[in-house]
C-alpha cells in the first residue's frame, strides 16, 4: 500500500488487502462489496443506440479521422509511382490490420476483460494486481503503457488538424502558408476552452461524427465505382505478398499501415463510459464499414491513375464540395483531438486515485457526467507539446514519422496483460492462451519494430514524454511509501493514549473532531500532534481512514466500516474505487445508520501536512529523488480539497518528515 495526504492507495504492489471481499475476484464473479460488473451495468436496450451515437463522437474520433493521412503516408513510404500490386497490397494490409487489431483483439477479446465495467490498460493492470500482490512487472507494464498514451495525446491533435487543413492547399495553393498558423490557432482555441467543459458542445459530437462517417463511406463508394476490382484486396494474400516480396521497404510500410488503428485503444479505454454493447454496435454498424469503403475508394482512385501527391482523401471529393468537406474534416479532427484530451484527463485521475501521481487540481465541468473533468496541469503541458510538434514538423507527413510508436508499444503491452487475463480470469489452458497471445504479440511486435525505425525522425518525442511521466509516477510512489514507513515508526494504541489523556487531565472541549489518518490502527499521529500543540481534545472523536481500492466502484452499502474503539472514540474505514470522487462530509452523514453516536453538527476536521526533508543518516531516498518528490508534494492539491472538506472547518497541523 502507499499512503499520502490521509489517503491509502491499495494497488498491485500493495500488502494484502484488508478486506479480501472488496476485491474483484479474478474468477469472473463480483464480490458483495461492489457492483456485479460490466454485464450488470449495461444500458437498457432502448438506450444502446443513443449511446452508440454518443460513442461515435467520443470513442471513434481518432481512428475515424485516420483516412485523412494514412493511405497517402503508406504510398509515400512504399514508392513514388505505386503499381497495382503495391496499391492492392497496401489496401489489404490496412483492411486486415483493422480487422485483426481493432475487431478481433479489442472488440472481441479485450472488451471482455473489464474491471467492474472499466477498461483500458490502467484498469486492466489494477484488475490483474488485485488477487496477487507484489507483481512489479505487471505494474511496470501497465504504468508505462499508460504513460505512452500521453505521447499519443500530444501528437493526435497536431497530425489530425494539420491533415484536415492541408486540404486547403488542394483548393488553392495560395493557402499553403496559412495551414500551420491556422492549425496553431485552432489548437490554441481547443486547449483554451477545456476549462469551460464540453457538456454543451459534446451533444453534437455524435451527430457530427455520424455525418463524417456517412460522407466518408459515400466518398469511398464514389472511388470504388471507377475500379470495383479493388475489393480483391480483401484477400490477405495481396498484403502478405507485398510484405514478404519487398524486403526492407515492405517491413517499413508496416509503420505507416499502423496509422489506421492508432485510435483502437480508445475502444477499450472508454468502455466504462458507454458500456461494451454501444461501442460494439457503433463499430460494426458505422465505423468499420465506413473505414473499409473509404480506404478502398482511395485505393481505387490511385489504380485509376490519380496522382499520389497531396492528399488522396480529398481527391475523392468533387471540386464543388471540397471546401465544405474541409470544414467538416476540420470539425471531425477537433472532435478527435477533444476525445484524446478528455482521455488524458480521465487517465490522470485514475493514476491519482491508484496512488501513482500526486493529487492534481481536478475541476468537474458538468454535473451531468463523472467523466466531464478538467485537469489544468495536464491540459497546459499537452498544449505546449502539441503546439511545438505542429510548428516543428509543419506537415502531417512529417508528423506521421513520430506517430505510432507510442500507440504500438501500448498495444504490445496490452497484449502481454491480456495473456495473463486469459490464464487467470478466463482460466484458459497455457497452450490456448499462449497461442492467442502469441498471435497478437507477433503482430503488435512487428508494428512496434517497424515504428521503432522512426525514432530518429521524431518518434523520440512520445517516448521521452512517456519516460518522463513514468519516472514521475515511480518517484511519487517511492516517496509516498517512504513517508508511510516513517509515520508508522511510533504509534500508540488508542486505549493507552486515552488513558494518558485522562492521567494528565487534558481538557476536553465540546464538539466533534474528525482526524484523517493513513494508519490502519492505533492513535493517528495528527491526533497526537494536536494534543501536543493545543493541550486539549474534543469530547467526541472520529478517526477516519480512506482507502482507494484497485476496483473502479464500491457499492454504497459497503462504503464504510465503523467501530467504537473507546468511549466516544469511533474509528471508521471508508473505501472508494479509483473511478470515484471521495466526499467526506457526505460520507459522514451515513455514520448514523451504522450506530455512530457522535454529533456531526459541530465538526472540526484535522489533517496533517507533512513537509518532506532528507534523512541525515543517509538511509533514505537518494537526494535527487527526495527533492523531486518534495517538489511534487508541495505542488499537489491540498488534501482538504481532494476530500471536499469545508474550508472553514479544517485545521491543518504540520510537521517535518525525513525520508
Amino acid at each position: 500500500m502507499s499512503y499520502f495526504g490521509g489517503i491509502v492507495y491499495t494497488n498491485t504492489m500493495s500488502d494484502p488487502l484488508t478486506v479480501a471481499s472488496e476485491a474483484h475476484e479474478l474468477d469472473g464473479t463480483a464480490s458483495a462489496a461492489e457492483p456485479a460488473g460490466a454485464t450488470a451495468r449495461q444500458p437498457p436496450r432502448g438506450k444502446v443506440t443513443l449511446l452508440a451515437l454518443s460513442a461515435l463522437g467520443i470513442v471513434f474520433g481518432d481512428i475515424g479521422t485516420s483516412p485523412l493521412y494514412t493511405f497517402k503516408t503508406i504510398l509515400g513510404t512504399a514508392e513514388k509511382s505505386p503499381n497495382a500490386a503495391t496499391v492492392l497490397g497496401a489496401l489489404s494490409l490496412v483492411l486486415w490490420t483493422l480487422f485483426i487489431i481493432t475487431t478481433v483483439k479489442y472488440v472481441l477479446f479485450a472488451m471482455r476483460v473489464d474491471n467492474d465495467g472499466e477498461g483500458g490498460i490502467l484498469a486492466l493492470m489494477a484488475l490483474l494486481g488485485v488477487k496477487k500482490q507484489h507483481r512489479p512487472t505487471i505494474v511496470a507494464v501497465g504504468l508505462f503503457g499508460a504513460a505512452l498514451i500521453y505521447g499519443d495525446g500530444a501528437i493526435t491533435p497536431a497530425i489530425s488538424v494539420l491533415s484536415a487543413l492541408e486540404g486547403l492547399e488542394m483548393a488553392t495553393p495560395l493557402m499553403q502558408p496559412y495551414v500551420v498558423p491556422g492549425a496553431v490557432a485552432i489548437l490554441l482555441a481547443l486547449f483554451a476552452i477545456q476549462s469551460r467543459g464540453t457538456a454543451e458542445i459534446g451533444r453534437f459530437f455524435g451527430p457530427v461524427m455520424l455525418a463524417w462517417f456517412v460522407i466518408m463511406a459515400l466518398l469511398g463508394l464514389r472511388g470504388i465505382v471507377g475500379h470495383p476490382s479493388v475489393f480483391a484486396a480483401l484477400s490477405p494474400t495481396y498484403g502478405l505478398s507485398y510484405l514478404f516480396s519487398n524486403g526492407l521497404t515492405g517491413f517499413l510500410v508496416l509503420g505507416a499501415v499502423f496509422l489506421c488503428v492508432t485510435g483502437a485503444e480508445a475502444l477499450y479505454a472508454d468502455m466504462g463510459h458507454f458500456g461494451a454493447k454501444p461501442i460494439k454496435l457503433a463499430w460494426f454498424a458505422v465505423v468499420f464499414p465506413s473505414l473499409i469503403l473509404n480506404y478502398a475508394g482511395q485505393a481505387a482512385l490511385v489504380l485509376e491513375g490519380a496522382p499520389t501527391d497531396g492528399n488522396i482523401f480529398y481527391r475523392l471529393c468533387p471540386d464543388a464540395l471540397l471546401l465544405p468537406l474541409i470544414v467538416l474534416a476540420t470539425i471531425a479532427t477537433i472532435i478527435a483531438s477533444q476525445s484524446i484530451i478528455t482521455g488524458a484527463f480521465s487517465m490522470t485521475r485514475q493514476a491519482i486515485q491508484l496512488g501513482w501521481l500526486p493529487r492534481l487540481q481536478i475541476k468537474q465541468t458538468s454535473s451531468e457526467g463523472y467523466g466531464q473533468i478538467y485537469v489544468g496541469a495536464v491540459n497546459w503541458v499537452l498544449m505546449a507539446v502539441t503546439l511545438g510538434l505542429t510548428v516543428g514538423f509543419g506537415k502531417s507527413d512529417n508528423l506521421a514519422s513520430a506517430y505510432g510508436i507510442a500507440v504500438s508499444l501500448t498495444m504490445l503491452m496490452t497484449s502481454a496483460l491480456l495473456f495473463i487475463a486469459m490464464r487467470e480470469i478466463w482460466q484458459w489452458s497455457l497452450p490456448a492462451a499462449g497461442a492467442v497471445a502469441a498471435f497478437f504479440l507477433v503482430i503488435d511486435g512487428a508494428f512496434f519494430l517497424a515504428n521503432l525505425t522512426k525514432v530518429a525522425e521524431g518518434g523520440y518525442v512520445p517516448l521521452v514524454l512517456a519516460i518522463t511521466v513514468y519516472g514521475l509516477m515511480w518517484i511519487w510512489h517511492r516517496g509516498a511509501a517512504a513517508v508511510s514507513m516513517r509515520m508508522h515508526e511510533a504509534l500508540m494504541p488508542i486505549p493507552d493514549f486515552m488513558a494518558k489523556i485522562a492521567a494528565k487531565n487534558v481538557p476536553r472541549v465540546p464538539g466533534t473532531a474528525v482526524f484523517l489518518t493513513r494508519t490502519a490502527r492505533d492513535t493517528p499521529p495528527v491526533m497526537v500532534w494536536h494534543v501536543k500543540h493545543n493541550r486539549a481534545l474534543h469530547e467526541h472523536l472520529f478517526v477516519l481512514r480512506v482507502e482507494i481500492l484497485s476496483v473502479p466502484w464500491i457499492s454504497s452499502g459497503s462504503r464504510m466500516m465503523l467501530e467504537e474503539v473507546a468511549p466516544n472514540v469511533w474509528r471508521a474505514e471508508a473505501r472508494f474505487g479509483f473511478m470515484e470522487r471521495p466526499h467526506i462530509p457526505e460520507l459522514l452523514t451515513t455514520s448514523k445508520s451504522l450506530g455512530c453516536t457522535v454529533d456531526l453538527a459541530d465538526v472540526t476536521y484535522y489533517v496533517g501536512h507533512e513537509t518532506v526533508i532528507r534523512r541525515e543518516d543517509g538511509t533514505g531516498l537518494p537526494g535527487w529523488q527526495e527533492r523531486l518528490f518534495a517538489l511534487m508534494e508541495r505542488n499537489a492539491q491540498h488534501v482538504s480539497d481532494f476530500f471536499s472538506l469545508p474550508i472553514d472547518q479544517v485545521v491543518e497541523i504540520g510537521r517535518q518528515v525525513a525520508i
